[in-house]
């Protein structure tokens, strides 16, 4: 499962350049322009998956028991969304390139966005953060195809496999 775990780290930071190229390809205006799907523009949608991450990662490093409101907008400018994105993307490898099977063991206690208390073992938490950026990235690819931007292929077996 480790290993699989690390894959996938690599699989996200690829998938996730590709849809920042495509993003930074758009105009100012079609980036933010409102959309149907989750937070409704671009713009917000990417804000959320960098919380998102953030959220879930602070959670695997045992911090972060309180969520955060999830549309909050980390970063007003795409190129600052990038940057953090880029740092994130390789703190999440190396989180996972240094997990020992011991962490999987582990179990998570948080309260989410709705003052809800959940406890989740660890394999299901790190699988439902994969499967969250994948869900996500692909509102952002629907989104960009609504732009007239050819969105990137995001197949998990392109990308590891080209």
């Amino acid at each position: 499962m480790v290993d699989h775990f690390r894959m996938l780290a690599r699989y996200n930071r690829v998938a996730n350049e590709r849809l920042y190229d495509a993003c930074a390809a758009l105009s100012d205006g079609e980036y933010r322009r409102e959309r149907p799907g989750s937070f409704g523009s671009i713009h917000r949608l990417l804000n959320h998956l960098l919380l998102g991450d953030r959220i879930w990662m602070d959670r695997f490093h045992g911090q972060g028991a309180e969520t955060p409101p999830l549309g909050a907008i980390l970063f007003d400018e795409l190129v600052d969304l990038r940057s953090a994105r880029v740092r994130e993307d390789d703190r999440i490898i190396r989180f996972f390139d240094a997990l020992d099977e011991g962490f999987l063991a582990r179990s998570l206690d948080y309260v989410n966005y709705l003052g809800r208390h959940y406890v989740d073992e660890v394999p299901v938490a790190v699988a439902h953060f994969f499967n969250h950026q994948a869900h996500h990235r692909g509102q952002v690819h629907v989104m960009l195809s609504q732009a007239s931007i050819a969105p990137p292929n995001l197949d998990l077996h392109r990308i590891i496999n080209p």
